[in-house]
């Protein structure tokens, strides 16, 4: 789904937010609250919008044709969470 909540084209491209998404998350942060402050700044939406992108953008084929390594590592890391529970 894209950010707009619509199914996106078989071909069609990440939007520019969702490209920023998986950027924030390649970068390594100090703690928690540099990365929150840098989601508000460098994107313009809440943490809780943040995540909610993100993990619909971790479902999304076109992401991980962008940035295998990114999307796999939280995929990963999301599943190990998923299996604590």
């Amino acid at each position: 789904m894209t950010a707009a909540g619509q199914d996106p084209e078989p071909d069609a491209a990440l939007l520019d937010q969702e490209r920023a998404v998986l950027a924030v998350e390649r970068q390594s942060w100090p703690g928690p609250g540099a990365k929150e402050r840098a989601i508000r700044e460098q994107l313009g939406i809440s943490p809780v919008r943040y995540y909610q992108l993100l993990n619909a953008l971790l479902d999304d084929r076109r992401a991980l044709e962008e940035d295998p390594v990114t999307v796999n590592r939280l995929r990963r890391v999301r599943d190990a969470r998923r299996d604590r529970r």
